[in-house]
């Protein structure tokens, strides 16, 4: 006769498997994904020299960060931005897209970007303004379906870069990736850990490809920048 004293141990044992079983099948799906998107994100990655050889590109990315509540950039944007003017100088025949949050009139990252490109030589009229680039997914999204880009140099902080021309490359994007770690930032830890549950979101958004918070009428990145300028940065930068 079963000693029924020992099933209730047993049915413990079990579920203790299952939950070991589904913990460790989630680390491997998160190692696995990280991985992948940083594989594919790391082969897109070129230096500025390389990035000085490339031919017909339509536009350099800047990808957004914090502006201060006094306008000011942070060390993070500053950095992106001053190498993003870099490139744009060295390549023939293209614009500068400044994506980025500017979902509130008190908060506009991309008005702040554009005015550092102005005040740093770029032309005006090369300096295009995506108001609504409000997550590296919808930066990409925009670029090629609202800005009719096709080839590209995106340019980020090297944690977040590969994240970006993956996301890029599924969504058809011809893309190469330029580092802006000019400096080291304070917080690194906390967003490299970030950055390892943004890159299964985005794998996962890639599958799917919703569209944007806002899409709106194409503007190519072949005609005019100013065409993008608001009343807020022609008041507060112009």
């Amino acid at each position: 006769m079963k000693n029924k004293s020992l099933l209730p141990e047993k049915k413990i044992n079990i579920k203790i498997r299952m939950v070991l079983f589904c913990v460790i099948s989630c680390i491997c799906s998160l190692l696995f994904v990280n991985g992948l998107v940083k594989n594919v994100g790391t082969s897109r990655m070129i230096t500025v020299d390389e990035a000085a050889e490339l031919e017909n590109v339509d536009c350099v990315i800047v990808l957004g960060c914090q502006v201060r509540d006094d306008g000011s950039l942070s060390d993070m944007l500053h950095d992106r931005l001053s190498r993003g003017v870099e490139i744009y100088n060295i390549l023939d025949d293209t614009k500068i897209l400044m994506s980025g949050d500017h979902g509130r009139a008190d908060y506009n990252e991309v008005g702040a970007m554009k005015k550092f490109a102005v005040e740093s030589g770029v032309p005006s009229e090369d300096v295009f303004m995506d108001h609504a680039g409000f997550s590296t997914y919808e930066t990409m999204y925009r670029a090629k379906e609202v800005f009719d880009a096709k080839k590209v140099i995106v340019v980020t902080q090297e944690y977040h870069l590969s994240r970006a021309l993956y996301i890029a490359e599924e969504l058809g994007l011809e893309a190469y990736g330029v580092d802006s770690d000019l400096r080291g930032y304070m917080g690194q830890t906390r967003r490299d850990v970030r950055e390892v549950l943004a890159r299964c979101k985005d794998f996962m958004m890639t599958i799917a490809k919703p569209a944007p918070t806002y899409l709106g009428e194409v503007i190519s990145v072949s005609g005019d920048g100013d065409l993008t300028n608001d009343k807020y940065y022609m008041r507060d930068f112009i």
